[in-house]
């Protein structure tokens, strides 16, 4: 879906961005799990996904059992996984089972790599107005922990977990919390529960119609109700993401907070348009708006004005301003019947002249569609990445002058883009649809930066300093204009 806060478009030679890269091909995929600076997704099938960096993803994650649709938690110093052994008219029946089993770690390679036997938490016969299938786990503000499931054969059910074991809560009764979906998925924000669902029709390819919709509640057990008033128990849901940029029906929701202000979304495409129509794993920012989950826009190659959000003020070469000529009428004295003339925007041709050869620095100032205010922003295809993205260099229109952090944490723009880790950018969209810039690395410092952006620290001053969702200066905004 199309943020309202900022306007994205491709430059006529931009690289588009898709899914992500390597073979990230998988399908109901889990939520996203983090260990030991690596990411893993599970699938149905038993098998899954593992990233390095959380862009280029190949195959290699391991479970026990196949059956469909996992979800993995870490629940103190151990992962609990769970996954819908049959039903979802697998094999021509609704008879499911949900299980649920333990590992102290997800590293196929770790001597410690040892899923306990699977545990029955739930079942269904074929015949009741419920299939055992698509399960997910959410662990509450109060420490509980919940479990919903079922498809579009039945309802969508609710069932409490006993967090320490993984085992059902002696005495819990199933409650119906919704219809007309599946692969659904639970999540807690500022008081408010979340029920994501997905509806449409899947595996069918470019023909399936999955998209991702959601419903709210003060109550865990519901009614989930949709921004509009309608309970998903009758069919109710807010569009949370479906088709767009060439990759269709997105189904199986998945929530990762990175930072304070930073999250994502995970979900599978039922079909990539340009990879042979497969099913791949998708990532996307996950914004809020009024309270309310959406998805956001993948970031695309291009050549923007970079606004902040600060003042408005757009980041530039600290240069000479140079006036462009023009003839023209006092407007006090205008003849309305002369021939009207189109100015064109300045060339860098009439100005790289006057700027120095070397490093040349950078500040905020009143964009004016000058040359020195256009940024070309592309990725770096052997860079690698981060959860969601690739990294970028950003780069003057028309040159190859390249946004640089320097060892004292502050930024200059270089000659040539050499490729090293201080040209290489990190952008993020943020809840609120702004974004922040991160630097892959300060000079001089060990390990990957993960706490510096780019940083209005005055009108006019901008600097790298350490990341404060609650602070504008942190956030800037990407325009084609």
């Amino acid at each position: 879906m199309k943020s309202l806060i900022i306007t994205l478009a491709l430059s006529a030679t931009s690289l588009s961005i898709t899914a992500q890269d390597g073979q990230p091909y998988i399908h109901d995929p889990s939520t996203i799990a983090e260990r030991e600076g690596k990411y893993y997704t599970f699938g149905t099938g038993g098998g899954g996904l593992i990233s390095e960096d959380g862009w280029v993803w190949h195959g290699g994650a391991e479970r026990p059992g196949g059956g469909a649709a996992p979800d993995v938690m870490k629940i103190g110093d151990r992962y609990l996984m769970i996954y819908g052994a049959t039903g979802g008219g697998l094999g021509g029946g609704h008879n499911g089972r949900i299980l649920t089993m333990w590992n102290k770690t997800l590293d196929p390679k770790s001597p410690d790599f040892k899923f306990t036997d699977a545990v029955e938490v739930a079942a269904s016969d074929g015949m009741e107005d419920n299939d055992a299938i698509d399960p997910c786990l959410l662990l509450d503000p109060r420490g509980r922990l919940w479990v919903s499931y079922g498809t579009y054969f039945g309802t969508i059910r609710l069932i409490e977990l006993d967090p320490k074991t993984g085992f059902r809560k002696k005495g819990n009764k199933e409650k119906d919390i919704a219809i007309d979906c599946e692969a659904s998925d639970l999540i807690y924000r500022d008081g408010w529960y979340y029920q994501l669902g997905t509806h449409g029709t899947c595996c069918d390819g470019v023909n399936s119609t999955y998209n991702i919709v959601v419903g709210r509640s003060k109550d865990v057990t519901g009614p989930y109700v949709d921004n509009v008033g309608r309970d998903m128990f009758h069919g109710g849901g807010k569009m949370v993401i479906n088709a767009g940029d060439r990759v269709c029906g997105p189904g199986h929701f998945g929530r990762t907070i990175i930072d304070e202000g930073v999250e994502i979304m995970s979900c599978h495409y039922e079909a990539d348009f340009d990879r042979s129509g497969r099913s791949v794993l998708g990532i996307r920012p996950l914004l809020w708006k009024n309270g309310w989950p959406v998805a956001g826009d993948r970031f695309k190659s291009g050549t923007y004005e970079i606004e902040s959000e600060r003042r408005g003020y757009s980041l530039e070469l600290a240069v000479d301003f140079v006036r462009m000529t023009q003839e023209r009428q006092r407007f006090w004295n205008m003849d309305a019947n002369q021939p009207l003339v189109k100015i064109e925007n300045q060339k860098l041709s009439d100005v790289i002249s006057t700027w120095p050869n070397g490093n040349i620095g950078v500040r905020t100032g009143d964009y004016m569609f000058r040359p020195h205010q256009r940024w070309t922003v592309t990725p770096v295809a052997e860079a690698g990445g981060y959860l969601g993205g690739p990294y970028y260099k950003i780069v003057i229109e028309g040159t190859d002058r390249a946004l640089t952090a320097t060892a004292n944490k502050e930024l200059t723009t270089v000659p040539t883009f050499s490729g090293s880790d201080e040209q290489l950018w990190r952008i993020e969209q943020l809840t609120d649809g702004c974004f922040r810039i991160m630097p892959k690395r300060i000079p001089g410092e060990t390990g990957l930066n993960t706490t510096y952006v780019l940083y209005s620290a005055g009108d006019s001053s901008p600097t790298l300093a350490k990341w404060d969702f609650r602070s504008d200066n942190s956030k800037w905004n990407f325009r084609n204009q």
